[in-house]
């Protein structure tokens, strides 16, 4: 029984120690990172391209084919854009920055 305790102890010890990174402090707390497939570049040197919800708002997308990057498309007062640029539900521009990553979608 001691080993059993031992080795249920143990694995829970490791499987916690993999959220800590999850945590504040943790290597994946800086969100302007892209820390997936080309985790060297700063999401500031990537290309967005607007999407526009269902209610004909925009927000900046982004998309390297490993993860993808939504937010928000705000004037200087803080209200959401709604330009019009696309129909609802359409993304546009140039959001997909990988060329050599496979994305079916």
């Amino acid at each position: 029984m001691t080993i059993v305790k031992t080795i249920v102890l143990g694995s829970a010890g490791l499987l916690m120690a993999g959220c800590v990174s999850g945590f504040e402090g943790g290597p994946r707390d800086d969100k302007t990172v892209d820390a997936g497939f080309r985790g060297d570049k700063d999401l500031s040197q990537l290309q967005a391209g607007i999407w526009v919800d269902p209610t004909g708002c925009d927000h900046w997308i982004i998309d390297d084919g490993i993860e993808g990057y939504l937010s928000a498309r705000l004037d200087p007062d803080g209200k959401p854009v709604c330009s019009g640029v696309a129909p609802p539900n359409t993304a546009i521009g140039p959001f997909k920055g990988a060329d050599d990553v496979s994305d079916p979608l």
